[in-house]
């Protein structure tokens, strides 16, 4: 039997069962046991009570009355639910009863519900978790390119270091194989200089026996004659005989006599005078090396070697014959003393 109170309005009751199935069923105010605490049943004039709380107290009294139903036995009590447009705020449903017209409404979109707000969520998280997936996919993208661009600038740089070290390698064996074949030039320079003044000194020219008489130098070759005019000598004019000879012949003594001066004289570059028994004046000029420098010398006696100090253009012995402090012909004078120059 439906009830008019608000507080059943929506729901359905179905009849009580039957006498065959429990007995006589008469919830009356008799048997209706009073209800303690803050949850009392309103009594209805009619007798019977017309809230769902009433009827439900009934059939648990009932059952304990019996004491012979079960829970196989006992029939299912259909309760019908609201419809959900009838819980929406507002709705037409709960002011008009929530009919199959107000769900027809609410499924027609008349009135936004909880279904389409639903899907309309579920439509935004979808989307949302798209965007994601894919941000996160493109920032993997990124990622990966940029470490294999990281990885081919580290190949690269690692690249451009190995070719400096190679560079730098080759560069410091050929520094190397210059400085080797440097030193064995100079030192085939320097022995064959040295093997040329052995035969220099072996070839050496004997010297006069007339008046012991001996030619200043060997294995040499007249370059520069006495009075060639030039504006090499500051006199304008040569003043002596060249004997054009190697770096290192010995110089000796054309005759007996003393060594008066002997070292670095500007343009003679080193020098040594001889003075002879006559008071005449032998220059040796351009000396590399100076053996004697003071004293007493005889004829043939080395005392130097050739060189190139002082103005020179090359190795040569520049010699000067002076008497009474002007000079003369040295290739004559040599020859006046026997000497074949």
């Amino acid at each position: 039997m439906a009830s008019n109170s608000p507080a059943s309005e929506g729901i359905e009751i179905q009849e009580p069962p039957t006498a065959g199935a429990w007995g006589e069923w008469n919830p009356t105010e008799d048997t209706v046991r009073p209800v303690r605490g803050k949850h009392r049943v309103a009594k209805q004039r009619g007798g019977l009570a017309r809230s769902s709380t009433v009827l439900g107290v009934g059939v648990i009294a009932a059952v304990g009355a019996s004491g012979i139903a079960t829970a196989q036995d006992r029939p299912q009590v259909a309760i019908s639910l609201p419809s959900l447009p009838d819980l929406m705020p507002g709705d037409n449903g709960r002011q008009g009863g929530g009919g199959p017209a107000a769900a027809d409404a609410a499924g027609q979109g008349g009135t936004t519900g909880i279904i389409p707000q639903q899907a309309d969520r579920s439509a935004d998280a979808g989307e949302i978790l798209r965007n994601r997936i894919l941000q996160q996919a493109e920032s993997q993208h990124e990622a990966a390119e940029a470490k294999a661009r990281a990885e081919a600038e580290q190949a690269a740089q690692q690249a451009a270091a190995q070719e400096a070290k190679d560079k730098l390698e080759a560069a410091r064996q050929a520094a190397e194989e210059a400085k080797a074949q440097a030193e064995a030039k100079a030192a085939e320079e320097a022995e064959s200089a040295r093997k040329a003044a052995e035969a220099a000194a072996a070839q050496e020219r004997p010297a006069a026996a007339a008046g012991s008489w001996s030619l200043p130098t060997s294995a040499y070759t007249l370059t520069s004659h006495y009075g060639v005019a030039g504006s090499m000598w500051s006199s304008g004019h040569h003043t002596g005989l060249d004997f054009a000879a190697p770096t290192g012949t010995p110089v000796k003594a054309v005759g007996a006599g003393k060594i008066t001066s002997a070292g670095w004289s500007g343009a003679y570059g080193y020098r040594i005078v001889l003075e002879l028994q006559d008071g005449t004046e032998v220059w040796y000029c351009h000396l590399s090396s100076m053996s004697v420098t003071s004293g007493a010398v005889g004829a043939g006696d080395t005392i130097g070697r050739v060189g190139a100090t002082g103005n020179v253009t090359g190795p040569h012995l520049h010699l000067e014959v002076r008497k009474g402090g002007s000079t003369m012909d040295p290739l004559a004078w040599l020859e006046s003393k026997g000497l074949n120059v």
